[in-house]
Order: structure tokens, then C-alpha cells, then sequence
């Protein structure tokens, strides 16, 4: 996204209004209801979501964290949380910024369920978003 987008969400001057706030909640009800988007994918039981965002110069990177005691994995629901953040953030800014591009999106680390932990090889995971 242009940099003068990155400010104008940063300084909440964004005409829609707090874009990381509604892009938090949005994430969160995506990952809550994974299930009614995605065929085939089990409901499980989330406990915990977490939408956290850094911004840089020029894009916004999103991370969500998801958690659950179920009998699979929650990798699905905070894909989706990613995946919807993002465009409740393009939603938000198109007014001011349609050339903006959703990148990657990827599964960095994953534990608990049939399948057991994966990490992805190669790359750093992202620290922590406060």
C-alpha cells in the first residue's frame, strides 16, 4: 500500500473509521466461523483468537494466533482470520488506496492435533505483535 495509507490508518484518519480495531473483530468472528466458509472444514471449538498487526512503511502485516482443546487443529480458522483482517483492511482504505495488494499468506507454526507441530522451514517465524 502507498505510504501515505500506512499513516492515515496509523493516525486513525481513515474516513471509515479505527481500521485495525474493525480489522481485529473481523478477524476474530472469520476464525469463530470457519466452518460455514470453508466445505468440508471440521467446527472445532476455538478458545482463544488473536489478530495482531505491525505496521511498516508500506503494508500492514497481519498475524493471528488461534487456540483450541479440540480433537484437530486450528490452522483453517486463524488462515481465515488472516485472510478476512486483510480484507476488512483493503475494504477500509480503497477509498484512498485501490492499488493496494494482499501478499502472502502462510501457516508458520502449528501444534496440537492428529498431525503434531509443524514449523515452517527456512524463514524466521514473525515475532510477536503487541
Amino acid at each position: 500500500m502507498k505510504t501515505e495509507t500506512t499513516d492515515l490508518v496509523a493516525k486513525g484518519a481513515i474516513s471509515k473509521g479505527d481500521v485495525l480495531s474493525v480489522a481485529r473483530v473481523a478477524g476474530i468472528q472469520a476464525a469463530k466461523r470457519t466452518s460455514d466458509q470453508i466445505p468440508l472444514c471440521h467446527p472445532v471449538m476455538v478458545g482463544a483468537v488473536l489478530v495482531n498487526f505491525r505496521i511498516e512503511d508500506t503494508f500492514i502485516e497481519v498475524e493471528s494466533q488461534v487456540e483450541t482443546v479440540d480433537r484437530t487443529g486450528v490452522e483453517m480458522e486463524a488462515l481465515t482470520a488472516v485472510s478476512v483482517a486483510c480484507l476488512t483492511i483493503y475494504d477500509m482504505c480503497k477509498s484512498v488506496d485501490r492499488g493496494m495488494v494482499i501478499g502472502e499468506i502462510a501457516l508458520w507454526e502449528k501444534t496440537g492435533g492428529r498431525s503434531g507441530t509443524y514449523k515452517r522451514d527456512g524463514e524466521p517465524a514473525p515475532a510477536a505483535l503487541d
